[in-house]
This record gives C-alpha cells, sequence and structure tokens, in this order.
C-alpha cells in the first residue's frame, strides 16, 4: 500500500522549496520549462520526500535519511579528469555546468542549457509515476548537461566519456543520449567528487537506442564519503537493439541509483551487469524496474556486492512481462558478500508476468568468505588480509571480464582492486 507521510515538512524539504524560491528567476528555460519545472515542485511540495510507507522507498525512507541540504557552495575552480581508457574523449560537466570547447568526431554534442532555453528540453521534464522524487528534484533545479547524439549507422571505436565533477553544493545534471538505428558506441557515464566538502548531486541519463544499435554504457559512481547521490537511467530499445550496461557504485553516504529500463522492440537484448563496494557508512540503494513490452526479447541482470564496515546496501529488481510480450526470456541474480557482522544487505527480486509463454526466473544469496578457500591461500604464505581481497576481487571480476573490452576491463579492475585495498 502507498501511503505518502503527511507530516510537516522535514528541514531537508523546507530547504528544496527555499532553494527552489531562491533561483526561479535564474533557472534558464522558456515558458513551456517554467511550467514544467513549476508543476514538479508542487508535486515535491505536495508529496514531499518518501518514506518507507512508500513500497519502491521501503528500504531507503528519503525523508529520514535525507535531514539537510548542504549550503550552496561558491564555484570552485575544476577541471575534467583524466579519462579512465586513455584517448577516450571527454566530456565534462564541471558543477553542474557543461564545460565549453568540447571536441567530438562522428558525434555531436550540445549544451542541455540551450535545449532548456529553447523549450525542446520540457517534454523530458517529467516523474515517471508518483513515486519519482528523483525526476521531480532534478527537473525542478537542473541547468545544465549535454544532449549527445551517434548517428544512425556510426561506429565510434573509442569510448566516449561523460564527466560530471562537482566541488560540494547542490549540483544537478542531465545528459539525453540518442543512439540513432544501427549505431555501436561505448559511452562511459562518470561521477566524481573533487574536494571533501559535502554534496547534494542529482543526475538523470535519458538514453534512446533505436533500431539495431549496439551499445555499451559504463556508469561509475564515484561519490565523495559525504555526498548524497541521487541518479537515474531512463532507457528505451527499439527492435534488435544489443544493450550492455554495467556499473560500479564505489563512493557516496546517501546513493539511490534507478534503472529504469523499456524494452520496447522485438528482437532485443539487454545485459546489465552491476558492483556495489559497500564501505563505510554508505547507504546505497540500487533499484531497478525492467519492462519487456513486447514478444521475442531477452535479458540477463547480475549484480554482485561487498559490503564491508557499517554499510547497507539494497537492491531491489522488478521484472515487468506485458500480456502480449511472449517469448520473454528473462533472468536475474543477486549475490552479496557480507564481510561484517554490522553490515547489511536486504534483496528484493520482483517478476510480474501477464503472459504465459517466457522463461523468467530470478535468485538472491548471502554468504561471506568461504573458509576453505581462505584456508587454501593462507597455507600457501599469503596473508590472511591479502587472502582475503583476492577472494573478494574474483568475485567481482568475473562479471567485469564480460565486457570483454581489455583496455575497459583493466581500468575497472584498477578502480575496484584500490577501493578494495582501502577497505579489504
Amino acid at each position: 500500500m502507498n501511503i505518502q507521510n503527511t507530516n510537516r515538512q522535514t528541514a531537508a524539504e523546507t530547504a528544496l522549496v527555499e532553494a527552489y524560491t531562491a533561483q526561479l528567476g535564474d533557472l534558464p528555460g522558456n515558458g513551456a520549462v517554467i511550467a514544467a519545472r513549476d508543476n514538479l515542485l508542487e508535486n515535491l511540495k505536495r508529496l514531499g520526500l518518501p518514506t518507507r510507507r512508500i513500497e519502491a522507498w521501503h528500504y531507503t525512507d528519503l525523508k529520514t535519511l535525507l535531514r539537510a541540504l548542504p549550503d550552496t557552495v561558491p564555484v570552485p575552480v575544476l577541471s575534467a579528469a583524466a579519462p579512465i581508457v586513455s584517448g577516450s574523449p571527454v566530456i565534462a560537466s564541471l558543477q553542474g555546468v557543461a564545460a565549453k570547447g568540447v571536441t567530438t568526431e562522428g558525434f555531436s554534442v550540445s549544451s542541455f542549457g540551450e535545449a532548456l532555453l529553447d523549450g525542446s528540453a520540457a517534454a523530458g521534464l517529467s516523474e515517471l509515476d508518483k513515486d519519482d522524487v528523483i525526476g521531480r528534484i532534478n527537473g525542478s533545479f537542473v541547468r545544465d548537461g549535454f544532449v549527445v547524439d551517434i548517428p544512425a549507422n556510426a561506429e565510434i571505436e573509442t569510448p566516449i566519456e561523460i564527466q560530471a565533477i562537482h566541488g560540494g553544493g547542490q549540483v544537478h545534471n542531465r545528459f539525453p543520449v540518442r543512439f540513432g538505428a544501427g549505431a555501436k558506441a561505448t559511452i562511459i557515464e562518470r561521477h566524481l567528487a573533487a574536494t571533501e566538502d559535502g554534496a547534494f548531486v542529482s543526475s538523470i541519463s535519458d538514453i534512446t537506442l533505436e533500431d539495431g544499435a549496439e551499445v555499451t554504457w559504463v556508469l561509475l559512481q564515484q561519490q565523495g564519503a559525504a555526498d548524497t547521490h541521487l541518479g537515474q537511467l531512463r532507457i528505451r530499445m527499439g527492435a534488435d537493439v544489443k544493450l550492455r550496461l554495467f556499473f560500479i557504485n564505489a563512493g557516496g553516504k546517501l546513493v539511490r541509483q534507478e534503472l529504469r529500463i523499456d524494452v520496447e522492440g522485438e528482437g532485443s537484448d539487454l545485459i546489465v551487469r552491476g558492483v556495489n563496494l559497500l564501505g563505510g557508512e554508505t547507504h546505497t540503494d540500487v533499484t531497478m524496474v525492467l519492462g519487456h513490452n513486447v514478444p521475442n526479447t531477452t535479458s540477463t541482470e547480475i549484480f554482485r556486492n561487498v559490503v564491508f564496515d557499517r554499510a547497507k546496501g539494497i537492491f531491489q529488481g522488478m521484472i515487468r512481462v506485458a500480456p502480449d510480450a511472449q517469448k520473454t526470456d528473462a533472468k536475474m541474480a543477486c549475490n552479496t558478500l557480507l564481510m561484517s557482522d554490522d553490515g547489511e544487505f536486504s534483496a528484493k527480486p520482483e517478476l510480474e508476468i501477464f503472459a504465459d509463454d517466457v522463461q523468467c526466473g530470478h535468485g538472491a544469496t548471502v554468504a561471506d568468505i568461504s573458509d576453505t578457500h581462505l584456508y587454501y591461500l593462507m597455507a600457501r604464505g599469503i596473508p590472511r588480509a591479502k587472502a582475503r581481497a583476492m577472494l573478494v576481487n574474483a568475485f567481482v571480476a568475473e562479471i567485469v571480464e564480460e565486457l570483454e573490452a581489455e583496455h575497459l576491463v583493466e581500468a575497472l579492475e584498477t578502480i575496484i582492486s584500490n577501493w578494495l585495498e582501502n577497505h579489504a
């Protein structure tokens, strides 16, 4: 049952309303955009932040967890980071503002701020459903980002890296990306904290894949230890699309990463692989809603989670098979290593099937490192801490290697290994 909390506004809710009022005359947009923003903010005021009484937010009581917003800070001097794959073109949004002078070859890039000003972005400033607080917040406050267009039949061999870098404060980004029919490309979406100042960040990537596109999308979240990160991928897949979606969560104090995916064309294949590296006192929630809406489509989703210290992790995965989506083949697994008695992980895989000729399944496991495997390594002279790190690394590296692109696999394995050295 979805019953919203009607208590008076919290400090964070009041701060959101006051921030919108203070920025109202400065937020970019024509009349249609302003109307869309006002509608989203009004819904945010009326419904408030979600509580555990809202089923989709049951494990992440945002009304309680988001106690306050960081102050707006002076815009720090930021610069783009080196790409994780050498030679990749970098498109950087610095403190929520699109960097100028981006050089591209084979695809086009424009400022999302320009789309707000001319009104072409108005239709995208919407909430997906009554529980979409990320859509409300981002649509109300977003100022900039990038609009990326990969033309039909283009083959971009080098990964394109989209960076969202902040230095504290309140930052909101939007990245609409379209892959034309038959296009082939790899996108790396990377979120980074440049300072230790706490930040409140929202980010939405609107991804459209037209018929026959073949895409690898890597999402790398490396926010600071004091940051709140509310992220959302909105994905629409056409016919005969092949999408490989891979994400790593390796930072943040309070993280909610939503995957909203609609498979809308026959013959499409979706592969999702996720790694959640959770340490300290982070609260990280990955929520996926995947709709198989047409016949003859496939998907596999595997999530690997590692929990240290007092960290808390959540995975909610819903696969919905529409009445006409016969011959759907969908499988989902969530596997967790719980490395601390003080850590927590909650898994809630779900299937909602309205067709009768399908193959669907899901499963979840939670375990610690095998004592037998640990003894085997220690008996060969490997110190206990090093042996534990090796076993954890193997647990997550298994799915990283599925990316196949050697340069990308090596870069991500280095990021994972460095994180584990600091936590294991």
